[in-house]
């Protein structure tokens, strides 16, 4: 069967998921105590959860916090707290008949303080150490990534004793995919089963990053709620204790699973997975061991972006090498659509293609399997149809009208429109029919009686899919090494048309140069002129500014002046390049950020670190991508030291289809604002179809803006 949405009962939402307030649950686990402090004065305490009189002490509501947990909490305060919000108090607290550890938090103007039980002889830091260690060699040893997956499985198994530990990984859709298992042999396996994405909602994705372990060491525990009840609201992020969602509780027990524990794999600031532990009876994960995952899932993060970019490499220096082979045979005076078919096999292996063709108004040529030649030049048509940019895809079918009938051939697609020949070429991937293993019927709908509440899903067992119309996935590293050929075609191209010139036409030459240069002086008096104007308009704004008896109508003008600075700066960038449909967003910051070093001054200048990953992007991308930079460093600028210099890191990543620019301060900063530069900035991120987050740089504030680096489908 094909892949269909997920259908449901339209008087069913299931956002609701997303939209429960699961860090204010009001209530905890039972394993644990929670005590609720006053943040001011003698700190005392104001509330509670747990069975706190038998376990701890029945004299506790109303004493100061340091009596209770046998350490100065001013000192906490004033000197780590600040730097990090959950702090573990250095000693243990005795409890009537147990050893707790104490864990500081500051939330909501309260201070918390949870306890957890610890075993009376708990791992020592040497052996636990000497352990990971060894771990970690296993990691660094492993030879791809599923090794490392299978090893990541055992240890952490080692490590908690769960009945079953799974490498979750999120996939494109948000599904969750079990790439990874060690169990108990007694178990039924969950191995490369899929998840719907519902079953992990968004805001606990997003708890999953700030707290990197989570445990359910009795999935049919009774929540101990906040005393007294006005402390229900209280949140719980930062809180271990912290009592489940009931939906999540019952999700839980519909698997039959009784105790559970999550760890978070973050790659890159990015939630990449889950190793995700099961138990078939309650089982109690002490700090101490919460501890070690953590430090060990932040190696496994690292490990894996090792052997991807490992692999990326390894197949980068492949398609070079058959690119090597090819450019040479491109050289001579045959034409160029006879010499791509004298090497239409290395073509067709170097993308790893089941078909390729070239298509030319005349005939068409092919490789490998490949539909009919009427077929193929339909989809050269299509593709020319759009502008004429190269298109890459491995669902045809979901973009071209009528290919869901050639999808047994021509399923995935790379198609090169060449710019300088009446040519295009085709390399095609045969549909993959995939039988896709999920927990349970994702499709199934959902109903509810009036006023009943949304439940989880009750049954696990697996449900095959047939999904169809899909090919194996083109790399980057592919779609690459396709824009590179392109260029290559061009430039052999241009070079025919030079040889045939130099012989027949050697007078034509002579005028064609000319008509060039007079062509080149042309453009750079066309781009003097508009550089004259822009700087004209600038010199305006900054005479106005300086002559301005208002303050904030000189700071609105000199901040206009920089927008400008960073429009006049890619216009200078494509008249100096050859390629004027992209820019090297890393180039283009990095020449930005210097212009604004001049304007700031020297001592803020000092202050600005540059961390820039090249990023290829469409020009007009590049413009509103420098409009928002300059907004972002006129707000630190403005607001996170007070107008005076400080220390601001800026920053620009690649993630798979997406960049991210990041600017930090470490001052007070200042978040979204309403004014007209946060609002041109709003509007610039949403023509970026993207989003911009403000988060806590503890201290100061980082103001993260990610967007796709251009459409999908266009290489």
């Amino acid at each position: 069967m094909m892949a269909t949405p997920i259908p449901t009962d339209p008087a069913v939402d299931l956002t609701d998921c997303d939209r429960e307030p699961i860090h204010v649950p009001g209530a905890i686990q039972p394993h644990g105590l929670l005590l609720v402090a006053s943040a001011n004065g003698d700190h005392r305490i104001v509330g509670g959860a747990g069975a706190i009189e038998p376990r701890l002490t029945a004299d506790w509501l109303g004493r100061p916090l340091a009596e209770l947990i046998g350490q100065d909490v001013a000192t906490l305060l004033g000197s780590t707290l600040p730097a990090n919000p959950n702090v573990v108090v250095p000693p243990l607290v005795t409890g009537s008949d147990e050893t707790f550890l104490a864990t500081l938090h500051r939330t909501d103007g309260y201070l918390l303080v949870e306890l957890e039980p610890v075993a009376e002889r708990p791992t020592t830091a040497a052996a636990m150490l000497s352990w990971l260690d060894a771990v970690a060699g296993g990691f660094e040893r492993a030879v791809d990534k599923q090794t490392l997956y299978e090893r990541a499985a055992k240890a952490f198994r080692t490590l908690t004793g769960f009945d079953r530990v799974m490498i979750y990984r999120f996939l494109d859709d948000e599904a969750g995919c079990v790439v990874a298992e060690d169990r108990d042999p007694e178990l039924g396996s969950f191995l490369n089963h899929h998840f719907p994405a519902s079953d992990i909602p968004r805001q606990a994705r997003a708890l999953y990053i700030r707290n990197r372990t989570r445990a359910i060491p009795d999935a049919a525990y009774a929540p101990q709620p906040l005393r007294p009840a006005h402390l229900a609201n209280i949140d719980l992020s930062d809180v271990a204790l912290r009592s489940v969602s009931p939906i999540h509780l019952e999700y839980l027990r519909n698997m039959g699973v009784e105790a559970s524990a999550s760890i978070s794999i973050v790659k890159d600031g990015l939630l990449w997975g889950l190793i995700a532990c099961h138990h078939n009876s309650p089982r109690l994960l002490p700090p101490d061991v919460r501890g070690a995952a953590a430090t060990l899932a932040s190696g496994l993060a690292r490990q894996i972006r090792a052997k991807e970019e490992a692999a990326a490499y390894r197949e980068r220096l492949n398609l070079r090498v058959v690119e090597d082979m090819v450019t040479p045979r491109l050289q001579g005076d045959v034409p160029l659509h006879e010499a791509i078919a004298g090497m239409k096999g290395d073509l067709r292996a170097m993308l790893n293609a089941d078909g390729f063709a070239v298509v030319t108004r005349t005939a068409v040529v092919t490789d490998g399997r490949c539909p009919s030649p009427k077929v193929l030049g339909k989809f050269a048509d299509w593709a020319r149809s759009r502008g004429g940019e190269p298109v890459a895809t491995h669902m045809l079918s979901t973009m071209m009208p009528g290919a869901a009938e050639h999808r047994a051939l021509a399923s995935g697609m790379i198609a090169l429109p060449l710019r300088d020949d009446d040519a295009t070429l085709i390399w095609l991937r045969a549909e993959r029919i995939q039988e896709i293993e999920w927990a349970g019927n994702p499709h199934k709908s959902v109903s509810l009686a009036p006023g009943e509440r949304l439940s989880p899903r009750a049954s696990f067992e697996t449900w095959s899919e047939t999904v169809r119309g899909r090919s194996r996935r083109w790399s980057l590293e592919e779609i690459e090494a396709a824009h590179r050929l392109r260029r290559r075609f061009h430039e052999a191209r241009q070079g025919q048309q030079l040889r045939a010139l130099n012989h027949d036409l050697n007078l034509a030459l002579v005028e064609k140069d000319a008509l060039l240069a007079q062509k080149d002086v042309l453009m750079k008096e066309v781009n003097h002129r508009v550089q004259n104007s822009l700087q004209l308009v600038a010199s305006f704004l900054r005479l106005q500014a300086k002559t301005a008896g208002d303050g904030a109508v000189a700071d609105h003008l000199a901040e206009a002046q920089a927008r400008l600075a960073a429009v006049a700066l890619v216009h200078r960038r494509l008249y100096r390049d050859d390629q004027v449909e992209s820019v090297d967003l890393s180039r283009y910051v990095e020449e930005l950020v210097a212009d604004m070093r001049t304007s700031l001054g020297a001592d803020w200048g000092a202050q600005m670190r540059l961390d820039l990953a090249p990023v290829l992007v469409p020009t007009d991308r590049a413009v509103n991508i420098g409009l928002i930079l300059t907004e972002l460093v006129i707000n630190a600028s403005k607001y996170a030291y007070d107008g005076r210099p400080g220390p601001l890191s800026i920053a620009l990543e690649q993630h798979g289809a997406l960049l991210r620019l990041i600017v930090a301060d470490q001052g007070r900063g200042k978040g979204q604002g309403e004014g007209f530069g946060s609002r041109m900035m709003a509007a610039m991120v949403q023509r970026l179809d993207g989003e911009i987050a403000y988060l806590d740089n503890d201290p100061g504030v980082r103001a993260i803006m990610t967007a796709p680096i251009g459409a999908e489908s266009t290489l």
